[in-house]
């Protein structure tokens, strides 16, 4: 790919490789394409070839709509623990078990929730401490 043929002042030739193709397990797979490209406009006068199909679109995480209203689950449960707590600790559990793994767009949202759950729960220890006291 970016090849080339060096000659030397002697009359000798030199395959000459690129940097690009020296290291090219330690660039990242869009710099692969583009270098791909480059070298066929390079190569072909002007004319390059088409690496990837344009209609060919990956669908990633995020074509999807998060659950529970588009919000997520953690931040639905963080709003919602003010009226029941319990959901905190349902939040911390789904967090705690790398549910965000699934979606990292919840991640926010279940460490929200674990945040609240552990001061709510700090609370209601020093309710209960000064309360038998």
């Amino acid at each position: 790919m970016g090849e080339t043929v060096k000659e030397r002042g002697d009359g000798s030739a030199e395959l000459v490789k690129s940097v690009a193709d020296k290291h090219a397990g330690l660039v990242r797979p869009v710099a692969k394409y583009y270098s791909a490209v480059k070298d066929a406009m390079v190569c072909g006068k002007g004319r390059y070839t088409l690496v990837k199909d344009v209609d060919e679109v990956e669908n990633g995480v995020y074509d999807k709509p998060l659950p529970c209203f588009g919000c997520g689950i953690g931040w639905f449960s963080f709003l919602l623990g003010f009226v029941f707590p319990f959901l905190w600790y349902y939040a911390t559990f789904l967090y705690f078990g790398n549910y965000y793994r699934k979606d990292p767009r919840e991640r926010a949202g279940l460490a929200a929730s674990a945040i609240t759950a552990m001061g709510f729960s700090l609370l209601l220890l020093v309710i209960v401490v000064f309360w038998w006291l």
